[in-house]
C-alpha cells in the first residue's frame, strides 16, 4: 500500500533513521555488565581506567537524529481522562475506544499493537484527516518502541502525542538529547536492588559499546558506508559469555582496549556537533539528568583531568529555567581552558598523572570479588566459610563452564581420550567442595538444558531470579537465538521486547 504522504512527513521530522537502525538482537550479559558499572551521581560508567559515558556526539553519530532544538518538556504528568481527550483530538478515535484502551493499559498509555491495528490500513487514498491521524500514530509508535521504550516494550505513554500536535514542528525538537536523558534515567533506575529490567533505547547503548570496545564485543558489517547511521555499522549478536565472564573481561580492561574516537572517518558526512561540549542538564518530560562532558574528555580527544564535583539537577517543575538554560547552550559549553590540552596521539586516552590516584579514592575499579572469579582455585574455595555455600557453588559452576568453553570451541573432531580427560577434569572441579566428606557422590545433574543459548523471552516473565543462572555458550551448530528488537513500522505483525534483565548492583563511592 502506498503511504508516501505519511513517509514524507516522517522524513521531515528528523526521526526517519529510527525506522532502519534498530538492532534486532541484544546481548543480555554485555548490557547487564555495563549497567552494573553505571553511577547515577555522575551519569557515567566507572571502568578500571576511569569514566566513560554516552555523549550527545555518540547519539548524533549512532542514530543521526537531531540533538539541538527545543527541549522536550511537559508541565505535569498526564491524567487518564486527559489522555483520553488527547487520543480523541489527535488520533480521531471515539471516546469509547480511547477509554477502553487506557483502561486496558491501566495507565495513560496505549498499546503499540493497538496503534498498528487501528492505523495500518491508511493509504494515500484516505482523507487528509485520516492521513494526519495515521502520521501521528506512526510517530507515536516510533518513539514508543525506540527512544522512549519502557520496560514492558508493549505500550507508549500518550503524553508524547502532544509533541506531534503540529506535524510541521516535529523536526524542531532535540530528540537526541531527550533520548539520552531518558536512557540515563533508565540506567539509574536499573541500579536499584529491586529492579530486574532495563528500559530505554537499547540499540543506542549496545551500539555505543560496539563503537568504543570493538575488539571485545563487536561484529562489523562490511557493507557499511559512512553516509549511514553508525548503528548500522555492526551486526548485533548475542555473545556466548556468561555475565560473570563479561564482568571479568571488564575488570581486565586497559586503556589500549578502548576506541576513544570512533567517528573520525564519519566527520565528512556527519560533522562534530558543538553542543556535545554543553555542560548542564538534559531533559525529557519530567526526567532531568546531568550531562558532564568534563568527566570524559578522552572521548573528545583531550587529556583527562580531575573533574569538578557532579552537580545535582534541579526539580522538573522548574522547566522554564531549564528550557532557558538549554536554549542558550552556547553560553554553557566547556571553555578552551576547561577542555585543556589535546592528546599527543589521536585516540591515546591520556590522563594527567594524578588522575588515577584520585579515581581510586572515589570509585571501585574492580567489580568482581576474588572468590567469584572463574579462576578461583580449589584450595581457596575450600577455605570459604560455611555460610558462603551458594557463593562456592557459583564459583564451582563458573570454573567448570570456563574450562569446558575451550573444549567446546575445538569442535567435534577430538579424540576420545581428550574428551574423557575434559569430563574427568570437570568432574574433579565440581566435586572439589566435597573432598573432605566421606562420600564422593556424583553431583545431581542440572535440569536446565546444557547447551541452551541465552535468549530474550517475550513477553517478559513476571519475576526473575536475582542471581541470573550461568548458561554455557552454545555450540557452533545451534540455531540463532530468538530475535530481540523494537518494531520500526506500524504495519509489523508483532512487538518485540526491548528489555534486558539486570541483577542488583553494588553501590560505589562517588
Amino acid at each position: 500500500m502506498e503511504r508516501s504522504r505519511i513517509y514524507e512527513t516522517v522524513q521531515r521530522s528528523g526521526l526517519a533513521p529510527l525506522t532502519s537502525c534498530s538492532h534486532r538482537v541484544a546481548s543480555r550479559p554485555m548490557l547487564s555488565a555495563f549497567c552494573e558499572r553505571w553511577q547515577p551521581e555522575t551519569t557515567t560508567f566507572h571502568l578500571p581506567f576511569g569514566e566513560m559515558t554516552i555523549t550527545l556526539d555518540d547519539v548524533a553519530s549512532i542514530l543521526h537524529i537531531p540533538v539541538t532544538g527545543s527541549m522536550i518538556s511537559f508541565s505535569q504528568p498526564l491524567r487518564v481522562d486527559a489522555a483520553n481527550a488527547l487520543l480523541v483530538e489527535l488520533l480521531g478515535t471515539t471516546d469509547v475506544e480511547a477509554s477502553r484502551e487506557t483502561e486496558q493499559c491501566r495507565s495513560p498509555s496505549v498499546r503499540l499493537l493497538w496503534l498498528r491495528e487501528h492505523f495500518s490500513t491508511i493509504t494515500d487514498a484516505s482523507s487528509d484527516d485520516d492521513i494526519e491521524f495515521a502520521t501521528r500514530a506512526f510517530l507515536l509508535h516510533q518513539v514508543g518502541c525506540t527512544l522512549f521504550a519502557d520496560k514492558s516494550a508493549t505500550s507508549v505513554a500518550v503524553v508524547y502525542l502532544e509533541l506531534f500536535r503540529d506535524l510541521s514542528m516535529v523536526g524542531s525538537y532535540a530528540w537526541g538529547a531527550a533520548c539520552l536523558a531518558y536512557l540515563y534515567r533508565q540506567l539509574t533506575t536499573a541500579t536499584r536492588f529491586e529492579v530486574r529490567q532495563l528500559g530505554g533505547y537499547l540499540t543506542l547503548l549496545q551500539a555505543w559499546i560496539y563503537e568504543h570496545f570493538p575488539d571485545m564485543f563487536s561484529s562489523p558489517d562490511l557493507s557499511y558506508t559512512e553516509s549511514r547511521p553508525h548503528a548500522l555499522r555492526w551486526r548485533p549478536h548475542v555473545i556466548p559469555d556468561t555475565l560473570q565472564l563479561v564482568r571479568e573481561r571488564l575488570d581486565r580492561l586497559q586503556i589500549s582496549d578502548v576506541c576513544w574516537e570512533p567517528y573520525v572517518d564519519h566527520r565528512a558526512e556527519h560533522p562534530f556537533p558543538e553542543i556535545a561540549w554543553y555542560s548542564g542538564c538534559i531533559k525529557c518530560g519530567q526526567v532531568v539528568e546531568p550531562y558532564h562532558p568534563e568527566r570524559v574528555l578522552r572521548q573528545f580527544g583531550y587529556i583527562q583531568t580531575i573533574p569538578p564535583r557532579p552537580f545535582t539537577p534541579p526539580r522538573p517543575d522548574r522547566s522554564i529555567l531549564l528550557e532557558q538554560y538549554w536554549e542558550r547552550w552556547t553560553d554553557h559549553v566547556l571553555t578552551d581552558q576547561s577542555r585543556g590540552r589535546r592528546c599527543q596521539y589521536s585516540g591515546s586516552g591520556e590522563s594527567v598523572a594524578e588522575y588515577m590516584a584520585w579515581y581510586d579514592r572515589i570509585s571501585h575499579r574492580i567489580v568482581q570479588p576474588p572468590q567469584m572469579r572463574s579462576g578461583f582455585t580449589t584450595d581457596a574455595r575450600s577455605s570459604l566459610p560455611s555460610h558462603a555455600a551458594s557463593t562456592r557453588d557459583t564459583v564451582l559452576r563458573a570454573t567448570t563452564l570456563s574450562f569446558m568453553r575451550h573444549v567446546i570451541s575445538e569442535g567435534r573432531e577430538q579424540s576420545h581420550d581428550h574428551l574423557w580427560g575434559a569430563l574427568n577434569e570437570a568432574y574433579s572441579i565440581l566435586c572439589g567442595s566435597d573432598e573432605t566428606s566421606a562420600s564422593h557422590s556424583t553431583p545431581s545433574p542440572d535440569t536446565r538444558p546444557f547447551f541452551s543459548p541465552p535468549t530474550f523471552d517475550y513477553p517478559p516473565p513476571a519475576s526473575v531470579d536475582p542471581q541470573p543462572p550461568i548458561v554455557p555458550p552454545p555450540p557452533v551448530t545451534v540455531a540463532p537465538p530468538a530475535p530481540f528488537a523494537d518494531p520500526s513500522a506500524p504495519a509489523s505483525d508483532s512487538t518485540q521486547s526491548t528489555t534486558v534483565y539486570v541483577r542488583s548492583k553494588r553501590t560505589k563511592k562517588t
